[in-house]
């Protein structure tokens, strides 16, 4: 039986099945997408709730193996070599699930690339940008006066928006035809801004059409409808 005692994070999240794949997260846009990955791979895992209610990320455990106190994380009892690992940041654990997998990371180098350039696309603007608009459209930011900081990441969030229509123009998915990790990054991002943060009218979503079509089309796949509610919040 696969032993992960040597690991922290297991004193405070005990794992029940622990030759499976322990996620360590909160059904966010970053942590969905781990969720959402490994459903559509169909590979054993065992998901446990990190509450930010509760200052989980904080505790000593989950900082043993995420030092920057963020979801998603991951313990692969099957890491490379057969040895278990403990993997944060949600990009690089969609790359590590694609590339132990063999799937969703395009099937040429070049195609590789693309998905890795969207992937970097996500996280390092609309996950960022679009958060922005939630706090300053939903969170304590609305109560703020001044609506400058408001309309910058509006505006961003429009250009970005923008960027992806352009692109989606003749495309289903990111990489045209393939359904990728680049789609699996950026579409609960899409979602959130126009659901849970309630931002859609307000950054002009409608102007969208293929924005739109292709978060319908990605809400419609059964693995996704599941890891959007992965782990169930208590």
């Amino acid at each position: 039986m696969t032993d992960l005692s040597r690991f922290p994070i297991t004193r405070k999240w005990p794992a029940a099945h622990p030759e499976r794949l322990q996620l360590y997260s909160l059904p966010t846009p970053n942590g969905v997408k781990v969720s959402i990955m490994l459903e559509e791979l169909g590979l054993p895992y065992e998901p446990h709730l990190v509450s930010f209610d509760r200052n989980d990320q904080l505790s000593p455990e989950f900082l043993s193996l995420n030092p920057n106190n963020k979801i998603p994380a991951i313990l692969d009892p099957d890491g490379p070599g057969g040895k278990p690992l403990a993997l944060f940041e949600s990009g690089a654990i969609l790359l590590y699930l694609a590339e132990k997998s063999g799937r969703f990371l395009g099937a040429d180098p070049a195609a590789r690339y693309e998905a890795i350039q969207w992937l970097m696309f996500q996280m390092g603007g609309v996950g960022p940008m679009f958060g922005q608009v939630g706090f300053f459209h939903k969170f304590a930011g609305r109560d703020w006066e001044d609506k400058r900081p408001r309309d910058r990441y509006v505006a961003e969030s429009r250009r970005l928006l923008k960027v992806l229509e352009q692109h989606l123009a003749g495309r289903a998915w990111m990489l045209g035809g393939d359904y990728s990790i680049a789609d699996i990054a950026i579409w609960p991002w899409v979602n959130n801004l126009i659901g849970f943060y309630g931002a859609g009218e307000l950054v002009g979503f409608a102007d969208f059409a293929n924005v739109k079509r292709v978060l319908d089309t990605f809400l419609a796949r059964p693995a996704v409808q599941r890891g959007l509610k992965i782990p169930l919040r208590t």
